[in-house]
């Protein structure tokens, strides 16, 4: 039976939030917020308490125990329910004008690196937003590290899609790797991915800083670009005072949510080589076709009201519209300050649907993008075109090629299973909130938010935008479950069905 005490992922996960808290406090005890100094800073002894002391209880059958992937894929769930029920109490404490509920859902939408705002920018004291984006930023390092020490040997994660799917290893290095207990695969990943992730998000800061944010914003918004959540303690890029030198910064480090072959090599379709990673070749075919398309949209639309010379503001609008589409297809969801420009430009709106099918699309493969990922996409693509080619030439033998070798050979028909699970999740989802109270535009857009965990959706994919707030408790809970599940995937759950895995 699984038994959250006994096991060691959990109490590790609990011990580090428990630890995570002292961050928070030390900022407010500097700025003299005692409240919310006295909120984490208990907060985090009591979890500590608790925590050593169902350790000591259970001896050493807390670490010996059963150590199986169902024991890895139950704590990741877990992780993502029960976790943030504790990081929820010292944020509703410190805020004290919100209900418990209210907190456990932002830090449902942290931990999963959605981002979904729940409170106005401005209300929460700068240490709660610092609290937010650092959730976010675990979860972002959580999920980096699942994905290979979890996901990867259960083909899951979209690595159901890749030729190979354990990290790093083949041959008897992968049985070695899939044998191993799930505690020494979650040490290894993160003791070769936490340092990886640690210095980009801090380079990110100092370059931020060097374009003119303060330091709270800077911080918040390099672990939020790297952790693709979307949050800011300001309300969004557009405010920040590092302007376009501080978007083209993250703009950057964005890459790094479209292919993990990107940041680290831990995965042995690795060898192919960056120009031929067939995610980074997608991503940059969306980051710079998209924006093309609607540069002319807007550039036909402009002529019309004598805009069409301006090329100061034309230029303005293209990056706005590179800077977003790079933003919303990693699922980040920071919207450039120029964003808004091409309106001005040419007076058409941008439809919020594009947002939404770039969201869907979403990133890499064991990145911290959520969303269908470029890989599946990819390999939907290709398995079409070859069927095309098949109808023109039946009789005709041709090689996959380089670029096509990350597939595997069921890699369009799991990729396609994984579709219509995510069209039936998302249908399904709608139906739910549409039955607790929500119509069908804003019920379209929470459902994508969620699924894909791109939170800025709320605001920017609707036309009136959607203020969490307002929703029910019911729809609230929903949310979070599509967030959840989002951030999992379904296939996750499908798999707890396999009668293999509780077998011990």
């Amino acid at each position: 039976m699984f038994r959250l005490s006994e096991q060691p992922l959990i109490l590790v996960l609990f011990a580090s939030a428990a630890l995570s808290m002292l961050v928070p406090a030390l900022v407010a005890l500097t700025m003299e917020d005692f409240l919310t100094a006295r909120s984490f800073f208990y907060a985090g002894l009591i979890g500590l308490f608790v925590t050593l002391m169902i350790a000591l209880a259970r001896g050493r059958r807390s670490w010996t125990g059963r150590n199986t992937d169902l024991v890895g894929l139950l704590s990741l769930l877990a992780a993502y329910v029960i976790v943030p029920a504790y990081l929820a109490i010292p944020f509703q404490e410190a805020l004290r004008s919100t209900s418990y509920l209210n907190a456990y859902v932002e830090m449902v939408s942290a931990l999963t690196t959605t981002g979904a705002p729940l409170f106005e920018s401005g209300r929460l004291p700068p240490a709660l937003e610092l609290w937010r984006a650092q959730v976010g930023w675990m979860g972002g390092l959580m999920i980096w590290v699942a994905a290979a020490a979890v996901l990867a040997p259960l083909n899951l994660g979209g690595f159901e899609v890749t030729l190979v799917a354990a990290p790093g290893l083949d041959g008897t290095g992968l049985e070695r790797f899939q044998r191993a207990g799930i505690l020494r695969r979650v040490i290894r990943s993160f003791s070769q991915l936490a340092p990886i992730y640690a210095v980009l998000t801090l380079i990110l800061w100092v370059l931020l800083l060097v374009n003119g944010d303060n330091a709270l914003v800077a911080l918040c918004h390099a672990m939020s670009t790297m952790a693709t959540s979307g949050i800011s303690p300001v309300g969004g890029l557009q405010n920040g005072e590092s302007g376009i030198a501080g978007e083209m910064v993250i703009f950057l480090f964005l890459i790094f949510a479209l292919s993990r072959v990107s940041f680290t090599s831990d995965t042995s379709v690795s060898r192919f080589g960056l120009h031929m990673d067939p995610e980074l070749r997608l991503g940059a075919l969306i980051v710079l076709g998209v924006p093309v398309l609607l540069f002319l949209r807007h550039w036909i639309g402009a002529f019309e009201v004598n805009a069409g010379e301006d090329l100061l503001l034309g230029l303005r609008a293209f990056w706005g519209a590179i800077f977003t589409v790079l933003s919303f297809v990693t699922t980040n969801g920071f919207a450039s300050a120029d964003w808004d420009t091409a309106q001005a430009w040419s007076g058409l709106g941008t439809p919020g649907m594009i947002l939404m099918g770039l969201a869907i699309m979403g990133g890499g493969v064991a990145t911290t993008a959520g969303g269908v990922k470029l890989m599946r996409v990819f390999a939907l693509y290709l398995n079409g075109l070859q069927e095309m080619q098949k109808l023109v030439h039946p009789s005709s033998v041709s090689g996959m090629g380089t670029v096509a070798r990350r597939i595997g050979r069921q890699g369009a028909y799991h990729a396609w299973i994984f579709f219509m699970l995510f069209a039936m999740s998302l249908a399904a989802m709608m139906l739910l909130l549409a039955l607790f109270g929500q119509g069908f535009e804003q019920a379209t857009v929470l459902a994508v938010s969620a699924l894909t965990t791109t939170g800025p959706l709320l605001a920017l994919a609707s036309e009136t935008p959607i203020n969490l707030l307002d929703l029910g408790a019911a729809a609230k809970l929903t949310f979070a479950g599509g967030m959840i599940l989002g951030r999992v995937e379904l296939l996750a759950f499908i798999a707890l069905l396999n009668a293999d895995l509780w077998r011990d």
